[in-house]
Order: C-alpha cells, then sequence, then structure tokens
C-alpha cells in the first residue's frame, strides 16, 4: 500500500534560520488595523514578482473563490532576533472545490501541492495560504480559521485574503501568544530593492508617505 508523501504538521518543533531582516530595501504598505499597533509573531515581506503572481491567480476567477500555497523564506534576523518571512513564489492550488463563498483544498490538491514544492522549491518554506473573497470583504470566515489553525499551525505561517472586485487584500499574523483576530488584517513590506515604482495596487492600504499625511492631519 502506497503512503500518502503529504506532511503539513512537522513533527517536531522548527526554528527559523538567520538572516538579516531586508528594511532597508522595502516599502511598508498598512492596513486601517495598524494604527495602535500589533504584537505580530512574523513580519511579511512579499516580492514584487509573487505579489503580481498572487493578483493574476486571485483575478482569474471573479465569480468563484481560488486560492493556493505562499513559498519562501522564514528567517529571525540575527541583530534583533524579529522574525520574518519573505514571500517570493506562489503555488495556485488545482483539483480545489470551489463556489462563490468557499473554497476546499481536497486531499489531491494538497498532495499535488506538497509535491510541487518538493520538486520545485526544495529549500524554501510553506510561509501560508492565500484565497479570495469576491465580493464579500477582507476577513476570515470559521471555515478559512479552521483551516489556517489545522492546516497552517505555525506562527509564521500566515493566511492572505485577497478581494479581487474592489482590490484589495490584507494578511492575517498570529501574534506571539499564538492568538488570531479573524476580522483584523495586516499590511506588508513591498521588497522593492530601490525600484520607486510599486506594483502594489490594493485600495485599502497606505504607503509610508499616506499614512504620515493621515496622521498628520489627525485623521487616525
Amino acid at each position: 500500500m502506497e503512503t500518502s508523501r503529504i506532511s503539513l504538521i512537522p513533527p517536531e518543533a522548527v526554528h527559523p534560520r538567520g538572516g538579516r531582516i531586508p528594511l532597508e530595501r522595502a516599502t511598508r504598505w498598512w492596513s486601517p488595523y495598524e494604527a495602535n499597533g500589533y504584537d505580530q509573531a512574523v513580519t511579511v515581506f512579499i516580492s514584487p514578482r509573487a505579489f503580481v503572481r498572487v493578483c493574476a491567480h486571485a483575478g482569474s476567477d471573479l465569480d468563484n473563490e481560488v486560492g493556493g500555497w505562499l513559498i519562501g523564506k522564514w528567517r529571525a534576523d540575527r541583530a534583533s532576533g524579529e522574525q520574518f518571512i519573505v514571500i517570493e513564489s506562489s503555488l495556485p492550488a488545482r483539483e480545489t472545490r470551489q463556489g462563490s463563498a468557499y473554497l476546499t483544498f481536497t486531499q489531491n490538491s494538497q498532495v499535488a501541492l506538497y509535491n510541487e514544492v518538493q520538486e520545485r522549491y526544495p529549500d524554501k518554506d510553506v510561509v501560508g495560504w492565500y484565497h479570495t473573497h469576491p465580493r464579500m470583504g477582507i476577513f476570515l470566515s470559521e471555515f478559512d480559521t479552521f483551516l489556517h489553525r489545522n492546516f497552517f499551525p505555525e506562527l509564521h505561517q500566515v493566511a492572505l485574503v485577497i478581494e479581487p472586485h474592489s482590490a484589495s487584500g490584507g494578511f492575517f499574523i498570529r501574534r506571539r501568544d499564538g492568538a488570531l483576530d479573524s476580522r483584523r488584517y495586516y499590511g506588508f513590506y513591498e521588497l522593492n530593492n530601490g525600484r520607486k515604482r510599486s506594483v502594489v495596487h490594493w485600495r485599502n492600504l497606505l504607503s509610508d508617505a499616506e499614512r504620515m499625511s493621515v496622521i498628520g492631519g489627525q485623521k487616525l
């Protein structure tokens, strides 16, 4: 009897590799929920290529939910100890069950995704997952939260929700104590390596300059 190769929950405690957090090579995008701060377990960075790929998949079906896995690096800054992830690529899930208000990763889709990670990204980490909410807004449903807690249980694994019709999105990130707010989403750092042109088009997030202008106007 053949044994399934899928292994989403590590059998032992895992730890990040050392690295340098790339703050000087990134642009910060803020969600409206970050005004009062948040004790995030990890800081999220995403490459322009990965952002474009995820958004392209999100826009491929405007009537039904689509999703997949987020692939990249999980690191701890050698100087500060701050943990961060760098999303470098995405893997769209196939053989899913989907509708206008649900997305189910079947056993076949999970096995296919896991095998693709092993073949294409053997030195990378599964740092989370993403899916869309057409015409519904940015939140985690009860089922989304169940899926996240059971299939992406590590503190550094995040959930990205995209609403393609309104061009909006946000990350759901655990706190250091493991708590997860299913209604409070967060922004990220765009890893632009000094490039002035941004690929981020989500209307619900503010750049550093826009946020400072809002704070200066005392709207926060």
